[in-house]
């Protein structure tokens, strides 16, 4: 079978890339921050096309997510953040008003957005997923967004 496959790679290292991180729960975002990063600039992305982008919360990630979309000015997003459930519904609405937001920015204006934002039940769970037991996701969502960019090019 001759099938035609189409994908992406992580060879898009001209790509100016923003990094938009929340500064609540920042013991966590940091490393998710240094992870990225680290992700990027290994892979040949100079760091002089970083943007790092401070918000307060993971509610505010959407709306920033979007203004830099609509810039023209960075070829992909990644979104660091951290969402820890407590005793409250509150853990629902931000994680999931964060996610359907950095969704709609991606489908809205063509640019992809990279979800690194961490949804845990505890902070044992987010200190593994943020570069000990899980990896780091940081550097995750960062191979992801780049991946999707090459790909967005290929088509």
């Amino acid at each position: 079978m001759n099938m035609k496959t189409l994908e992406g790679d992580f060879t898009a290292n001209d790509a100016r890339i923003a990094l938009v991180a929340t500064r609540f729960n920042d013991f966590i975002v940091d490393p998710l921050v240094g992870g990225a990063r680290d992700a990027l600039v290994r892979h040949g992305v100079a760091d002089e096309a970083l943007t790092l982008v401070r918000v307060p919360g993971a509610w505010e990630l959407p709306l920033i997510a979007d203004r830099l979309a609509a810039s023209g000015d960075y070829d992909g997003i990644v979104a660091l953040g951290c969402v820890i459930r407590g005793g409250t519904p509150h853990f629902e609405y931000v994680a999931g008003e964060c996610a359907k937001g950095l969704g709609q920015v991606s489908h809205q204006r063509s640019v992809p957005v990279a979800f690194g934002v961490l949804t845990t039940d505890s902070i044992e769970q987010a200190i593994e997923r943020a570069g000990t037991k899980a990896g780091n996701k940081g550097a995750e969502a960062a191979m992801s967004l780049l991946e999707m960019i090459s790909l967005l090019r290929r088509l």
